[in-house]
């Protein structure tokens, strides 16, 4: 899975299937998007990475070991679970508890976006 973000208007992109072009990039604001590398390690005093609770099948996902501060100028935007062959994507707004369940698959990885602090992932 690859993000882009636009550095001007923060436009966000996930890529479904990339291009195999020598000199290809998805443009916005007139400039060629920047790949978001997820952050894997925490370095904020607030918890981005995905806590994932297995059991019977079923993945519980949290937004921090401490959940995650849903106010209107600092949130969790998304989290999206990847699989081999496919994802699954919640949306948050402020005031909501970054809290969703996916299905299990070993080896999928969990991502969560914060508005200020950045792309996250977490592969189980």
């Amino acid at each position: 899975m690859k993000f882009l973000k636009c550095k001007k208007c923060g436009a966000l992109v996930e890529v479904i299937k990339e291009c195999n072009c020598d000199n290809c990039g998805i443009m916005c604001c007139n400039e060629t998007m920047t790949e978001l590398k997820p952050n894997t390690e925490e370095a904020a005093t607030e918890k981005h990475i995905p806590s994932c609770e297995i059991q019977d099948g079923t993945v519980e996902v949290t937004i921090g070991e401490v959940i995650h501060p849903m106010e209107e100028e600092h949130y969790i935007e998304f989290v999206i679970a990847e699989y081999k062959d496919s994802y699954l994507k919640y949306d948050f707004k402020p005031g909501m508890d970054p809290i969703c369940y996916f299905d299990y698959e070993k080896g999928m990885k969990v991502y969560s976006y914060c508005n200020k602090h950045g792309l996250w992932m977490k592969e189980l």
